[in-house]
């Protein structure tokens, strides 16, 4: 099946063929014909699926084609997304497809200064691309109308119950018409999800195009074990011995992040930290190194397991598991991507061996163990907690009072501080994803997966 056999327009068609995609994926094929017809939709998909182009393309087709009147250009379509990254990424999927249509957008988030938002709203936005508490910000001040709204789109919307932005979601759709088509896309369909779905959409589609937290099968993954002490020591051998010129590592504390960063560059290994604690701007140039190849290792936490799109990545290493196992599969999601073949390592330490197995419950099968010569664990070494582990993540399924920590996502902060904050099969669009999550918000269920543009 090609694009032209789902009803796009030539200009949008004229922009795909510019980004060299042909074929449409599953959850393309599937979402995009639908959501043109005017359906609410529920959509879930295995991460690197092109989600993001699943719902750009036939909500540019649906606004360009029903012009506002009178000269206005009102906002007319609302995509909310968990964190600052994911916004980017997205405005950018929206640019790249809607370059041959009289369409105007705009990304706004935390981090960064509102005048500069303030004036793009006000010289009229079609689609407005947001993070809820920076979108709650403009609203206070009212330099924003989404009184117009025909189409609202919840992107990884698991995510931002996982990060406690149900309140701020409620308070946007409270402002919204009723009249409007809801896209609710999601890596699960928890009990959560459900229950707000339930109250947001109307005789829905249901779209899946993959078994729940499967990772790509063109993900080769392996576990190393090794004593905790020895972990940065092997993950340099690793780099330096494979000459790997470009690998992603995922740490589980922002603070384990830039120590890991600090110590590689002390071995010699040019590398950069991306994390909640980070400016935007920082976060912006340590991307944009890693790309360019001026950084061979970014470190990471898992603010980026769902918002990082890089073309080819052949590494990803988790020097630590996630406390949440399904956050296993966002993470090594950020390889193998577009169709081309991935590789994903993790380093186990004897305080990590219950995580391994929960990520291992998750996927069904057991992961291969491979003990590097020279690194052999030491079996007189006994397990010692986790700090903010396993206990500290369970108390995210707690309510909806949880606030992310500063800068790690873009939570409104009645007091204020917490308001900064913020893959397609071969030849075609994806999506991209990101995220970060506090480790005292709900943990989540079941995540899966979801792709970028």
């Amino acid at each position: 099946m090609s694009f032209d056999s789902l009803g796009l327009s030539a200009e949008l068609l004229r922009a795909i063929s510019d980004q060299g995609y042909t074929e449409p994926t599953p959850v393309q094929r599937q979402a995009i014909p639908v959501i043109l017809e005017g359906r609410d939709i529920m959509a879930g998909a295995q991460t690197g699926t092109g989600k993001t182009a699943g719902f750009t393309l036939p909500l540019l087709q649906k606004l360009s084609a029903a012009k506002a009147g009178n000269g206005q250009r009102p906002v007319r379509a609302l995509v909310l997304t968990p964190t600052r990254e994911l916004a980017a990424q997205v405005g950018e999927s929206v640019a790249t497809y809607g370059k041959y249509l009289p369409l105007k957008s705009a990304v706004i988030f935390g981090g960064v200064k509102i005048n500069p938002q303030i004036a793009k709203l006000r010289s009229g936005v079609d689609i407005l691309v947001a993070t809820p508490g920076r979108l709650l910000d403009h609203l206070g001040q009212k330099t924003l109308d989404l009184s117009r709204v025909e189409i609202l789109v919840l992107d990884e919307a698991d995510r931002m119950l996982d990060m406690g932005f149900i309140r701020d979601i409620r308070k946007v759709l409270a402002l919204l018409p009723r009249n409007r088509q809801n896209l609710l896309f999601s890596a699960t369909f928890s009990d959560d999800i459900k229950k707000l779905a339930s109250g947001l959409l109307h005789d829905p589609a249901f779209i899946e195009v993959a078994r729940r937290n499967a990772p790509t099968e063109l993900v080769s993954q392996v576990v190393h074990p090794v004593d905790r002490e020895r972990k940065r020591e092997l993950l340099s051998s690793l780099i330096g011995t494979n000459n790997w010129r470009q690998v992603l590592v995922f740490t589980r504390t922002k603070h384990g992040a830039n120590r890991l960063s600090d110590q590689l560059e002390k071995d010699g290994i040019t590398s950069a930290a991306i994390h909640g604690n980070k400016s935007q701007g920082a976060r912006t140039r340590a991307l944009a190194d890693f790309k360019q190849g001026a950084v061979r290792v970014l470190v990471a936490t898992d603010i980026a397991a769902r918002g990082l799109d890089i073309d080819q990545l052949p590494h990803v290493v988790n020097f630590e598991l996630p406390n949440v196992p399904e956050d296993y599969v966002h993470r090594i999601g950020r390889t193998g991507r577009a169709g081309n073949e991935g590789e994903a390592m993790s380093l186990v330490c004897v305080d990590e061996l219950k995580l391994l197995k929960d990520i291992e419950r998750v996927l069904n099968k057991e992961l291969p163990k491979v003990v590097m010569e020279g690194f052999q664990p030491d079996p007189s070494i006994r397990p010692e907690p986790i700090p903010n582990g396993r206990n500290g993540g369970q108390q995210r399924r707690g309510g909806n009072n949880s606030q992310p920590s500063n800068g790690n996502g873009d939570k409104h902060n009645r007091h204020g501080a917490g308001r900064r904050g913020p893959a397609s099969g071969q030849g075609a669009p994806g999506n991209k994803p990101a995220t970060s999550r506090p480790a005292h918000s709900k943990p989540r269920r079941r995540p899966a997966q979801a792709r970028p543009a």
